[in-house]
């Protein structure tokens, strides 16, 4: 074991353990035991601190060789060689200063152990004068997730256009399978099946376009502010110099902001993206309502498609077969919505210069990005790419509704045409002999 000490007192710490005396105050402090923070932010944390490493080693700071050591730091957390040291809860007090000591914490630890050192043996790499030189929480956290952000933005983007394409593939292939179109669930008139989906792949077509625009939001960062934005403790060398080095490193075409103090307390941005996340997961919850209902069945409701089998349904009617995949979507989506709520009243709950409910806000927002690339993913693999269509069932439904009639409406008159339906009794034959009789004795 080996002992660490603070104004608060001692602990003692495991001898290899690679975070320190601050992490393990927090693990106690913020046991929730509801998750730890997401490795996306840790790793986006790790490229900040990469880029703020390389930055001194350019301007030659300090001693040598000790930047360098925390730059090989960065890249072995990247690697994941140090994932199980991350141990501070998602949801913490103190604006997310207890996940970024967690980052310092374990970045020095591995840069003595890169010099020939020991764990906590800070006089030569020190989380806070070292690791953290001119940074604060406030200016390394929010830049850390809006990269984490953007990263698995694109990551999503790519996943709705493979989705898109796949809803594009089936509006072709399904374009001359004419079927009942429904409104509010009842008959209406003839439509095809492709162009349902059609239909679909516009909405997704939209989604996409709306998350590629959203990243340049996310591009502005305040890394160099430090505490409130106003750049205390933090050289003009540096400032302009990391933001150079993060853009090399994460390949993003960030950018210093403007007013760097809004960017540290207003969190508006992050409301912003989750609500475009909301929109894609109503346009998923929709469509995969819609294939839950054609596929219902398969003898006793619609069955105008058939999704593909992917497990056994009941663990008492044999031969059962659910819609598991878009069952699994619509609760993603729920889960999506109910996040995006999480997110508005955190980035509400802001207070002069510094938002305290930010932890929230990007455990939420990440856990949407992620669930929302998986789901999407698995969605069309799952269950659009193997799905197919039944064209008898579509064509049944067809034949024996009146939905023809409305085409009659512009020469015999919608009272006519409703008169003529209820005469008949809903009988589609008898309509539509009735119908024309109607337009032969009208001509």
């Amino acid at each position: 074991m080996r002992r660490e000490e603070d104004g608060f007192g001692f602990r003692d710490l495991p001898e290899d353990a690679l975070y320190g005396l601050q992490s393990a105050r927090a693990g106690e402090n913020f046991d929730l035991a509801y998750k730890k923070t997401s490795l996306h932010l840790i790793y986006a944390m790790a490229k900040v601190k990469k880029a703020a490493a390389l930055t001194y080693v350019h301007l030659g700071a300090v001693r040598e060789g000790l930047y360098q050591a925390i730059a090989v730091a960065c890249d072995q957390v990247l690697a994941g060689r140090a994932d199980a040291m991350f141990v501070v809860d998602a949801l913490q007090g103190g604006a997310g200063t207890s996940t970024h000591m967690n980052v310092n914490e374990v970045l020095a630890n591995l840069a003595l152990q890169e010099l020939g050192k020991k764990p906590g043996q800070y006089e030569f790499v020190h989380p806070l004068d070292d690791v953290n030189r001119g940074q604060s929480t406030n200016d390394v956290y929010p830049t850390a997730l809006r990269i984490a952000a953007i990263e698995l933005l694109r990551t999503l983007s790519e996943a709705c256009a493979d989705l898109q394409q796949a809803l594009q593939e089936k509006e072709n292939s399904f374009a001359e399978i004419e079927k009942l179109g429904r409104t509010e669930l009842m008959d209406a008139v003839p439509v095809t099946l492709g162009g349902e989906f059609g239909a679909y792949a516009q909405a997704m077509g939209r989604d996409r376009w709306r998350l590629y625009k959203i990243e340049e939001r996310l591009r502005q960062v305040n890394l160099g502010g430090t505490a409130v934005g106003l750049a205390d403790n933090a050289e003009r060398r540096y400032r302009f110099g990391v933001i150079e080095e993060l853009r090399t490193i994460t390949g993003i075409g960030l950018s210093l902001a403007e007013y760097p103090m809004d960017i540290t307390q207003n969190n508006d941005v992050f409301v912003e993206v989750s609500g475009l996340l909301k929109a894609l997961a109503v346009n998923l919850m929709k469509i995969a309502g819609d294939l839950r209902l054609m596929n219902s069945g398969p003898h006793g409701a619609l069955g105008e498609i058939r999704l593909a089998p992917v497990q056994v349904g009941s663990t008492i009617m044999p031969g059962k077969i659910n819609p598991v995949i878009p069952e699994m979507v619509i609760q993603a989506a729920m889960k999506v919505m109910a996040n995006d709520q999480a997110i508005t009243m955190a980035a509400a709950h802001g207070e002069f210069e510094l938002n305290a409910f930010l932890p929230l806000i990007a455990d939420a927002l990440l856990e949407n990005l992620s669930i929302l690339g998986r789901a999407v993913r698995l969605f069309r693999e799952k269950c659009i790419v193997p799905l197919e269509a039944n064209r008898e069932r579509c064509a049944m439904f067809l034949r024996n509704s009146y939905a023809f009639a409305t085409a009659y409406v512009p020469k015999l008159g919608h009272e006519t045409v409703r008169r003529i339906i209820e005469e008949k009794g809903g009988d589609a034959a008898q309509i539509r002999l009735a119908l024309e009789q109607a337009l032969a004795a009208q001509a």
